[in-house]
């Protein structure tokens, strides 16, 4: 009982955060109620696209879009890189980009890393909004902490789920290397998001342990 009340006083200081950084958020206890708040958001016939994320798969987000009424750009389906970069140029114009945060902290930073740089560079710029899905279990004190928590506890499984021979595949945490398979390209800190843009991010907090 005290555990969830803990964590829904984190969530409303967390969310206090965002709204003075120009980002929506709002918590969820459950799975169940964030795919119902994130479907809310998404309107029918438009355009939607995400990032790699387990979060948005384990609350079903990615199944409800995919059998939804909406115009999917799937980056799955390309069969060389010049098509991979054709659905790309498309995505950063889509109404709605899916994602999670590797991180965020309790003032409302968000702390991501990626490989090829797609999705944050999405996060940053280009869709007209973007729905994130973030499990508590991914809330730090501060962004170096965020970055401890990304390099040493998500990038080792994510390595491993995508069949990457790095030094976190095989040793459980970050190497800093700077070999071809390398996952952690870029680290990007959204400290606030532009008044001009205020709201384009919303972040669905949820009460549950999602993604890595």
């Amino acid at each position: 009982m005290f555990l969830n009340e803990a964590t829904k006083l984190r969530a409303q200081t967390i969310i206090k955060g965002l709204e003075k950084r120009n980002m929506e958020g709002v918590f969820c206890e459950t799975k169940e109620d964030a795919l119902a708040k994130a479907l809310s958001y998404i309107e029918e016939g438009s355009s939607v696209t995400w990032g790699g994320s387990m979060s948005i798969s384990e609350i079903g987000l990615m199944d409800a879009v995919k059998n939804g009424n909406y115009e999917i750009i799937d980056r799955s389906v390309a069969k060389n890189y010049d098509e991979q970069r054709e659905i790309f140029s498309k995505a950063v114009l889509a109404d709605y980009y899916l994602m999670s945060s590797n991180a965020i902290t309790l003032d409302g930073e968000l702390i991501n890393i990626d490989g090829t740089g797609n999705r944050v560079a999405c996060l940053t710029y280009g869709p007209k909004n973007v729905i994130m899905i973030v499990g508590m279990n991914k809330v730090v004190n501060d962004v170096e902490d965020g970055i401890k928590r990304v390099r040493n506890f998500a990038s080792p499984p994510n390595t491993l789920r995508l069949g990457l021979k790095t030094p976190c595949s095989m040793t459980g945490r970050c190497g800093d290397c700077y070999g071809d398979t390398c996952i952690c390209s870029q680290i990007v800190v959204t400290r606030r998001q532009s008044a001009a843009m205020r709201g384009r991010i919303k972040i669905i907090l949820v009460g549950e342990s999602l993604g890595y």
